[in-house]
């Protein structure tokens, strides 16, 4: 059992965290305003859980402009979609391990 906590990622223990991922898991991008629509949140409280993830560099980051109007769209790296995906196997094997 400790063996499988030990592999669930910090990074992802807020369900806030939890949604942009698995939002950006199945987009090639999302736009903040999507995120969150989509999650329910403020501006200042995505802003912060999309700081954390960027910091883990589990998330990228682009800014343009469309038309006149700023953009901003985020997608999962590569390294963001193998953590998630390992924790993600972490929480399976917790779920089952205490099915049994």
């Amino acid at each position: 059992m400790k063996e499988i906590l030990s592999k669930l990622n910090q990074a992802f223990d807020h369900r806030v965290r939890l949604g942009i991922m698995s939002i950006l898991m199945v987009n090639e991008w999302a736009e903040f305003t999507t995120l969150k629509d989509t999650l329910g949140l403020t501006d200042g409280r995505l802003a912060s859980h999309i700081k954390a993830l960027e910091k883990e560099q589990f998330i990228e980051v682009r800014k343009r402009f469309v038309g006149r109007k700023p953009n901003t769209s985020y997608r999962a790296t590569e390294a963001g979609q193998k953590a998630f995906s390992d924790h993600l196997d972490a929480l399976e094997k917790l779920l089952n391990n205490t099915r049994d």
